[in-house]
């Protein structure tokens, strides 16, 4: 990854990141062009825009050879339509790629070090053409996609592994294998304990599903001051994070904020946000947490902090065009997004654009006494579970709003919804895992409709629940360790 990546996401809430290009900014590169030739083809393009998005064009223009006084510069080491897909990409597309493109592409990213071509290629893995992916990225040696690749077919290989084993060279299969799977964690809303009153503490737990044995693990017990009901939960870089929550029956929020290390098996404290809040959506992306909304002292919030993890302080966003709690939230295609009710009937998504820190109105869905009470992101499809007809929470309708087309569609007939299962959905490469107390249900993701693939046991607490995804570095070994609090 470049060094522009971090800087530019740091830098747009206040972090100038270090170095920033000066020498280019001397010779007047801000309004100029260049021609960049490959074979036949000839592309016109800001200089600025090349140097803070290529590694390759900023080191060119740092070096002060003599291209760097060239309107015109000869490229010998990619292909035309691979360097036109980095282009796209670059001014904000998001363009669907087909085999050949995906080459190119990966080429170019590799050779230009073209970090959002990079992101774009790793937010556009699929079943389809994962493979493919994985052994052009090794060729190539671009290592952010080979890995997130290795990760995809490693979370899917029960249906991959056949082709795996047909196509893939020894050594790419020895990496995937050498991984660990992700698996499906959840955590009850629980109350904070002091530390006379731990007699529920028992059931304080963070649990993970065994799927070979169908059995549901205690991961980590947790502290005794962190509350999970009302909290804002998430998971970034592999970690846990639980933000705010309440305590009492008069909902006094909770000031403590946590995180745990998988790696470590231990739990620490990190700074709470400037605002106080509990019924908030928390969103891990790119190295921040995003605590959306909420209510404090029984009243709804629209302001908007986020968290950044290297530098361990909160900072406002922009705030939510509205006070929202408990606003259903998702993330895809390194994106983010809000679902938010508007009566009368009208579900409105929106998107946080962190360049120009706003909240842009994105879609607007309108049905017959119904609202969006879930949001789940998968490719570039953000689906909505919204109550069945009669305000019937039993069995939900959804609808699928895809990000590059701009159309709706509506998946066929009911989804199952007891005890809030749908409410739980975690996307796991091309499935969703959903919970409640009866079962866990797996579903496979397919074009037009979600089939019901696999069902393995349910989580056996009553109550609200938290679900997500982490990958355990020995998950026989969990059990019998004892997780460690750090005051």
């Amino acid at each position: 990854m470049s060094a522009h990546s971090t800087e530019s996401e740091d830098s747009s809430h206040g972090d100038k990141g270090g170095e920033r290009y000066q020498p280019c900014l001397a010779s007047g590169l801000v309004s100029a062009k260049l021609t960049i030739v490959i074979g036949d083809t000839h592309f016109s393009e800001e200089k600025m825009l090349l140097v803070q998005s290529c590694d390759y064009f900023q080191a060119l223009y740092r070096s002060g050879m003599k291209e760097c006084q060239q309107d015109k510069i000869h490229l010998q080491c990619v292909r035309a339509r691979g360097f036109f897909i980095a282009l796209a990409v670059l001014r904000g597309e998001m363009p669907t790629l087909d085999e050949d493109d995906i080459v190119e592409a990966i080429e170019c990213a590799a050779f230009l070090q073209v970090t959002p071509l990079t992101k774009h290629l790793i937010n556009l893995i699929n079943t389809d053409n994962c493979l493919l992916m994985y052994h052009t990225a090794a060729t190539f040696g671009l290592m952010d996609l080979y890995h997130a690749t290795a990760l995809f077919i490693r979370d899917m290989y029960s249906d991959l592994e056949e082709d795996v084993k047909k196509t893939l060279p020894s050594e790419l299969i020895s990496y995937v294998e050498s991984l660990t799977p992700s698996v499906y964690v959840a955590v009850g809303a629980h109350v904070s304990c002091g530390g006379e009153t731990s007699i529920h503490a028992a059931s304080r737990t963070v649990c993970y599903l065994d799927e070979k044995e169908n059995n549901w693990k205690v991961l980590t017990d947790l502290p005794l001051e962190a509350s999970t009901s009302m909290a804002g939960v998430a998971v970034l870089d592999n970690k846990l994070y639980i933000v705010g929550g309440v305590h009492g029956v008069h909902k006094q929020v909770v000031k403590s904020c946590f995180c745990y290390s998988v790696e470590n098996s231990s739990w620490t404290r990190i700074t709470s946000p400037a605002q106080l809040r509990y019924n908030l959506s928390l969103l891990g992306v790119d190295g921040c947490l995003y605590a959306i909304g909420g209510e404090y002292e029984r009243t709804e919030m629209s302001c908007v902090e986020l968290y950044n993890i290297k530098r361990g302080t909160w900072t406002f966003a922009a705030h939510l065009p509205r006070p929202a709690a408990g606003a259903s939230c998702t993330k895809t295609m390194s994106r983010i997004f809000v679902c938010l009710w508007r009566p009368m009937e009208t579900t409105e998504i929106y998107e946080y654009v962190q360049k120009k820190d706003e909240w842009q109105l994105i879609t607007t869905l309108i049905r017959h006494q119904s609202y969006g009470h879930c949001l789940v992101g998968h490719r570039d499809n953000l689906y909505v579970m919204r109550n069945g007809p009669s305000d019937d929470f039993l069995r939900c309708l959804m609808d699928c709003y895809n990000l590059n087309s701009g159309q709706w569609s509506s998946l066929p007939g009911h989804f199952a919804n007891s005890k809030g299962s749908l409410f739980t959905s975690v996307v796991r490469g091309d499935s969703v895992l959903t919970l409640n107390r009866s079962m866990t249900l797996e579903y496979k993701v397919e074009e037009k409709n979600w089939k019901p693939r696999r069902q393995m046991k349910g989580f056996p607490r009553s109550g609200s629940l938290w679900t997500f995804l982490l990958r355990l570095p020995d998950v026989h070994m969990l059990q019998d360790e004892v997780s460690n609090f750090i005051m």
